[in-house]
């Protein structure tokens, strides 16, 4: 669309059959073989057709797979930073034909879509923990994944002809398509992206108000994908974000849009493939803070800043906004982070995940500096369910 910025390799993916189209599909796949898609690789399915993972068509071939580990880009020589596969395990893949057409279901049994198979691989699964995530230890929920997934991977092209059915969030359920026309209709040409698997804090509101201070608006793109077990759920989350946006954000300079990924949790990997999917739905600037995507002491806490400068700035064209870790001074009499702050930590209002934990759990409000008062009530009757 005129003004806004191009999809990542120019043109918006879409892989969702209709019509005419979509009927022969759906009569041919009556006799096909079935792979049974798993919940991440359904999310995959649906980023894909929607054009969420432009310019992918289908699930990663031998050399898109290897390129996206070793140099993190695609054969094309656009960056990308994180596999996107379908696996299966060794029988089944020895059964399927390089050339042959197979339905994908999801567990139910439900036709989902077909794909093209162009080829059947290995899974170099010890080769994909090391490179992604920076590690081989399966108490890292990504690693832990790559384990979980069978040893062939199927490459091709997909088509799909049910999208995966949804029964929340229908009024922030838009594709890169819809977002698109969204910012245009608003007049927005400068569009900062926001991603969050957490429930919404003082920190986080802060940079995102720093960041609107120079574009035009603001996307909140909270992911409701699969998360790892003791995530807080899609819906409390969502509430959250409501909460505050009903008291505390302009309601015409921001844009609440849920995000259908599944988290890796890949660190500074996630944080590129997290900024150029924001790409596809029409932000031209990406907010990431610190350990963006991290779990534990994976990874070190801006390195999800630094892996940007691996890359040209042209090739990845969207341009990051890199933050600090943000907190309240109560010398200051703010918000601020130490970038912006002079004063020593004991100033600071800072609480650990697990103390707010605690707290919430108790029935207590953090301290209104460090949390919304709206924010906390939602969690702690979430919490004490």
């Amino acid at each position: 669309m005129t003004g806004l910025i191009a999809p990542h390799g120019g043109t918006l993916i879409k892989r969702a059959l209709e019509g005419k189209e979509r009927e022969e599909a759906a009569k041919r796949a009556e006799g096909l073989k079935t792979l049974k898609l798993t919940e991440r690789e359904i999310s995959d399915l649906e980023m894909i057709a929607i054009g969420g993972f432009s310019p992918l068509e289908g699930f990663m071939c031998k050399e898109d797979y290897h390129g996206v580990m070793d140099t993190m880009t695609l054969k094309n020589g656009l960056p990308w930073t994180i596999p996107v596969t379908l696996s299966t395990d060794k029988a089944t893949g020895d059964s399927i034909s390089v050339g042959e057409e197979v339905a994908l279901t999801d567990g139910s049994g439900k036709v989902l879509g077909l794909i093209e198979v162009q080829e059947i691989f290995n899974h170099d699964k010890e080769k994909e923990s090391l490179k992604v995530y920076g590690t081989t230890e399966d108490a890292h929920p990504g690693v832990a994944k790559v384990l979980e997934m069978g040893d062939t991977l199927i490459g091709g092209k997909i088509s799909v002809i049910e999208r995966p059915e949804h029964n929340d969030f229908g009024d922030e359920r838009l594709d890169p398509e819809e977002t698109r026309k969204l910012f245009k209709e608003k007049g927005w040409k400068r569009v900062v992206g926001f991603q969050t698997r957490n429930p919404i804090h003082r920190a986080h509101e802060y940079i995102q108000k720093c960041a609107l201070e120079t574009v035009d608006g603001l996307m909140i793109h909270p992911l409701v994908g699969e998360t790892k077990a003791g995530d807080i759920s899609a819906t409390v989350r969502m509430d959250c974000y409501k909460a505050l946006m009903d008291n505390y954000y302009p309601a015409d300079r921001v844009a609440l849009v849920v995000f259908p990924a599944a988290m890796r949790y890949a660190g500074p990997r996630e944080a590129v493939f997290h900024a150029l999917i924001r790409k596809n739905y029409g932000c031209t600037h990406f907010i990431v803070g610190r350990d963006h995507a991290g779990v534990g002491n994976y990874y070190g806490t801006f390195d999800a800043h630094f892996i940007f400068d691996e890359f040209d700035p042209a090739a990845i064209d969207i341009s990051p906004m890199f933050f600090d870790y943000t907190f309240f001074c109560k010398k200051c009499g703010g918000m601020a982070s130490f970038k912006s702050c002079p004063h020593d930590s004991e100033h600071h209002i800072s609480l650990s995940g697990t103390k707010v934990r605690e707290m919430l759990l108790n029935g207590e409000k953090p301290p209104a500096e460090f949390s919304r008062p709206e924010v906390a009530e939602i969690l702690i009757k979430a919490m004490s369910k």
